[in-house]
């Protein structure tokens, strides 16, 4: 199916969540996650109105930026390791993945201006996840404060892969929550507007809950071997 049949119908699902809760679909970003597509796909995203291109992996980043037309805004979502920031610093507009002090001090070493970042948070304590816990949160954004190259853009979380939808729903409000808490501490560097959460599953229960972007892929630009989800 084509990317912009399916836009068109994800848009009407954010535009029905803004609606159950009382927000505007204008604060909400799609992300098309175009890490299993080719780069053809990722630009019939753009050309379907995305401006937002999601990668996890530094090298196919690179090799879809490096020719894909439109200039839309790239970000890093998956798991960064410090070796490969200095490939991708440069290159995105967010990283979606700050998790450790180890790999906020190779930003701040390699960036070349303040780096929007999200801190990754593990709401669901799932062991197969990466992020912090709820609770260390604010003790590591407070580690930043001096930090001249990161900008604390927001929190990021994974809900569950499950059907319960509110334990789905809680994940969420956590995250909300934290930010709550973290834009109180009223540190410069740190003004966490964003929240950059649900994907393909669960988008909708995160709209409801104050998701600022919402990641998509299968639904949006399926995937090299399985098609769209529906």
């Amino acid at each position: 199916m084509r990317v912009a049949d399916q836009l068109r119908h994800i848009n009407e699902r954010i535009n029905e969540a803004c609606n159950r809760s009382g927000r505007s679909p204008e604060d909400v970003t799609v992300i098309a996650v175009t890490k299993y597509v080719s780069a053809e796909r990722a630009q019939e995203a753009v050309d379907a109105g995305i401006t937002s291109l999601g990668e996890n992996r530094d090298t196919e980043l690179i090799r879809k930026q490096d020719v894909i037309k439109g200039s839309p805004e790239w970000h890093f979502i998956g798991s960064l390791q410090t070796r490969k920031v200095k490939a991708v610093v440069d290159r995105v507009s967010y990283i979606h993945s700050l998790d450790r002090l180890s790999l906020a001090k190779e930003i701040e070493k390699r960036a070349p201006h303040a780096v929007r970042c999200f801190v990754q948070v593990n709401t669901s304590r799932e062991p197969s996840k990466h992020g912090l816990k709820t609770e260390e949160v604010i003790p590591f954004i407070r580690e930043l404060s001096d930090f001249r190259n990161i900008s604390v853009e927001g929190l990021m979380t994974m809900a569950p892969l499950t059907d319960d939808t509110e334990t789905i729903r809680a994940c969420f409000r956590q995250l909300r929550d934290l930010r709550d808490q973290v834009q109180q501490l009223n540190q410069t560097n740190a003004p966490c507007r964003e929240l950059s959460m649900g994907m393909s599953n669960d988008y909708e229960i995160a709209v409801e809950e104050g998701a600022t972007f919402i990641r998509i892929g299968s639904s949006l630009v399926g995937n090299e071997t399985g098609g769209v989800n529906k």
